[in-house]
């Protein structure tokens, strides 16, 4: 199928589209998850992205695995439109439009899909900046969609054995803190004993740059 070249949301010389917002922590971290989405994700199927925040990463990873179907989402008005307008700008027949959800929620309401059939769930920097309850929402809600051995995909800061890992990260746990007491850098083990809960495996760790973690859960067998 033709479509336009896809737009490059971090190259800061080009326009972006109207509604559209950026991060500059995409421009650094996309690619690194982007290998690490490679070789988890299955290679076919609708991959529920949860709070998708400004839709540049999906927008690139829905360029780079065409064989995925990626359905963003997200809690936030501004955050909607600015997917909404990555999406129509970079006009990928594999990228769907994004989808009012609040991970607090349960049951999940997928208002706006055909009912699709969800082979991964993908969360980047979502659970340090929300409460923990949309932690435990993402987790609930993952629990009830994904089917035996499909993926839940974490990424951002953890402190592990209930220690940060870098001094960087506890600066940000506390400027974290100060906006909103109730957000703060997770710590790993208290998230997968949680997935645990709900039926998923901890399968793997992942260093990632500037002191961030890939971590791979997967829903365990009947």
């Amino acid at each position: 199928m033709n479509h336009r070249p896809l737009l490059d949301a971090c190259n800061t010389t080009a326009p972006l589209p109207e509604g559209a917002q950026t991060s500059p922590a995409v421009a650094r971290n996309r690619d690194p998850i982007l290998a690490i989405l490679r070789r988890t994700l299955p290679r076919s199927g609708t991959v529920l992205e949860i709070a998708s925040g400004t839709g540049e990463h999906a927008m690139h990873f829905a360029a780079h695995l065409s064989g995925l179907t990626w359905q963003p989402t997200d809690r936030d008005a501004d955050a909607l439109r600015s997917i909404a307008a990555y999406r129509t700008a970079a006009n990928l027949p594999n990228l769907k439009e994004p989808i009012l959800l609040d991970a607090r929620s349960r049951p999940w309401s997928m208002d706006g899909t055909s009912n699709p059939r969800i082979v991964a769930i993908v969360a980047i920097n979502m659970i340090h900046i929300a409460p923990w309850a949309a932690a435990e929402g993402l987790i609930a809600g993952a629990g009830d969609l994904l089917g035996p051995h499909s993926v839940l995909f974490l990424y951002g800061p953890f402190r592990e054995n209930g220690l940060h890992t870098a001094r960087s990260n506890a600066a940000f746990d506390a400027s974290l803190k100060a906006r909103d007491p109730a957000w703060g850098v997770r710590d790993l083990g208290e998230v997968t004993a949680l997935a645990k809960q709900y039926g998923f495996d901890f399968v793997e760790r992942i260093a990632m740059p500037a002191n961030n973690l890939s971590v791979i859960l997967r829903r365990q067998s009947p």
